[in-house]
Parts: structure tokens; sequence; C-alpha cells
């Protein structure tokens, strides 16, 4: 388990120049990157605590869009920690060898690439604004300004999609030197533009789940392993910011639609930019993190949960029912228990939602 006392900030940069398709999150419009308000903004808050983090991670929208500038004045003001994880993410187009040489010098340590498909067709039925060689360019350039923690993203069970897709897309973030790989199924989400008019061409769930058993397969052939639902990672290189979401430690989220874990409290901040730059909204509190997170979330993980640990820190156990139902599970290939700790295998990670509702 990690440090008890490791602690996150998570930046939320929402400018983008457009939006993907599928894109649920909350964005902004940001043709002309990242203003300097919405940095003053970010400083205003961090100015607020003196506790510095073990990882800090700008997330998004696009947060390569920010000016290395912009980026050395925030990593400044988080006081990072020696030795800690600074995370940057960015869409392949919006790099070049001077930005990505910028956010080195500012202290970045790892890029996350949205690659999500090298099949150039498939991007723009996404709405992504890159291509493939624009992807492989990118991961080149990020190799010659010293990165050495690289990451990439690949989306699953696409419109259209075939083994073949994905084989290409591995490639191109192993060709590309990526360290870290994100495998996300695609999920049609209300409100997006896939939402409105789903597009053609999607395959069915026993197709789906097909396509992840596969990527699971593949990514451990190829160095990768999985020790998320959908990330995989070459030994010693996972992302220590997100397994503080995952084991339900302490994080800080600033900026609209950014959510925080803080003392087992959880708070947001709403989806308005204007309002925050302004100064004129507070976090919110959403609630607990409680004993029903802790379960959600561990079971995210390959390590999976430690029955005695959950006991110990929240009182609770699992009755016979449920405990026969987890033997059950294990009987039928969608979990393992290894003495007192439950891990879901990659089939049981498909159905998890089905398997939470019997334990909650």
């Amino acid at each position: 388990m990690p440090n008890p006392d490791t602690y996150g900030i998570y930046l939320h940069i929402p400018y983008c120049r457009s939006k993907c398709r599928y894109c649920d999150f909350y964005s902004a419009p940001g043709t002309r990157g990242v203003p300097d308000e919405y940095v003053t903004a970010l400083l205003r808050e961090l100015s607020k605590s003196s506790r510095r983090p073990d990882t800090l991670y700008f997330g998004g929208g696009t947060p390569a869009l920010l000016r290395p500038d912009q980026v050395h004045r925030l990593i400044k003001a988080a006081a990072p920690l020696p030795g800690a994880e600074i995370t940057l993410e960015a869409n392949p187009d919006v790099v070049t060898p001077e930005n990505l040489a910028g956010f080195a010098a500012a202290g970045v340590t790892r890029i996350s690439f949205g690659v999500q498909s090298a099949d150039d067709a498939q991007l723009r039925r996404l709405g992504r604004t890159h291509t493939a060689a624009a992807a492989a360019q990118a991961f080149a350039w990020a190799r010659e300004a010293g990165f050495r923690e690289i990451c990439g993203d690949i989306m699953l069970a696409l419109p259209y999609y075939s083994i073949a897709e994905f084989d290409k897309t591995l490639a191109l973030l192993q060709a590309g030197g990526c360290t870290h790989i994100s495998a996300y199924l695609l999920k049609i989400e209300p409100g997006t533009a896939f939402g409105r008019n789903p597009p053609p061409g999607l395959p069915d769930a026993d197709a789906a789940a097909e396509f992840y058993l596969y990527a699971v397969q593949r990514l451990a052939q190829e160095g990768y392993r999985q020790y998320e639902i959908s990330n995989f990672a070459c030994p010693g290189h996972e992302g220590r910011h997100n397994l503080l979401y995952w084991n339900c430690k302490d994080y800080w989220g600033i900026g609209p639609a950014a959510h925080s874990c803080l003392g087992s409290v959880r708070r947001f901040w709403p989806n308005d930019t204007a309002a925050f730059i302004a100064g004129t909204v507070q976090e919110q509190y959403e609630g607990p993190c409680n004993a029903e997170d802790y379960l959600i979330m561990q079971l995210r993980l390959c390590s999976g949960l430690n029955l005695t640990e959950y006991a110990a820190r929240y009182g609770v156990r699992f009755d016979a029912g449920q405990m026969a139902f987890l033997r059950h599970c294990a009987a039928s290939g969608y979990a393992v228990l290894d003495g007192d700790t439950l891990r879901l295998t990659p089939t049981g990670m498909i159905v998890q939602n089905a398997i939470l509702e019997e334990l909650i």
C-alpha cells in the first residue's frame, strides 16, 4: 500500500481547440491557448495550502495548450516534493519541439498523449484533430525533449473496430517509447455528439468484451502489466497519481469540474470557468469517501481488495451470502480469492458493475 501521507494535486485545464464527438468532460473553447487569467485563478487557489504534493497532474481539456512559462509558474506554486511525479496530458497536434522542451524544463516528468487510434479515418470519425503520423512525430519530439515517462491512450471497440486496428495502434505506441498505456472501451455518453447521433458500426457488448480481453492479452505479451481495469505499464512505470484515486488517498482538484478527496471528504468545483476565474464560486461538498467508494476503487485494481484491511478500515465484513457469491465468482472465472484478498480477473472486470451490485 502507498504511504498514508501521500498527497496529490490535480489541475484542471478545461480549454480545447475542438470537442471530440465522444467526450462528456467539461471544456471551454481554447483556440488561443489558456488565458493568463485562468492561470492566475489556479495560482490563487494553490496559495491557500502549504501542503506539498507527491504527484501533480495537469488534466483536461488540453493541458498542452498551456505555455511552458505558465506550467513553470504553476509547478513552482504547487511546490512538489523532490522526486514528485508531474504529468501533463497532451494532444499530438498541439505539441512542438519547443513547447515539449519547455514543459520538460519547467519540471514535467511524464507526458501523456491521447492517441486513441492509428487509423486516420477512425480519428476523423471520433472528431480527433491529429493523424497517426502526427502522433508518431509527437512521440519523437517528446523523446528528444528528454521525456522517459511517455504514456499513450488507446480507445477500444470503436465503430467498425478490428483486431488489426488495435495491433496497429499498439505498434504506434510501442515505437513511440510508451512506458504506460491506457486502453479504454468507448462509452456513448448522453449529451455528447455520439450520444445525440450514435455512429454506425459499433460492436455489440459481446464483441466489445472480446476486444478488451484481446487487448489485455496482447499488452501483457508486449510487457505492459495490467494494474487497473484500463491501465497497463512496464514494471515500475505505473501512474502514481491515479493510484491515489483508486486507493482513496488524499488529492486536491482545482478548477471547474475538478473533484477532490481530502480527509475522506469529497468535494467538487462547479462547471463554470468564468466564475472560477472571477473567484465567485467555491468548492462544493459532495459527500464522504466511505466503504462503498473504497470497495469500488479497490476492485478496479489488479491488486484487489484485502478483506481484513477493509474490515479494519470501515468495520464492514461480507456476510455468508456475499462470501458464497464471491466463491461462485471465483469458480466461474470472474474473480480470484487469494487468502483474504479478492481480485477480479479481466473477465470479471468486464462485469464489475454486476458484481458490485451483489456486494454493496
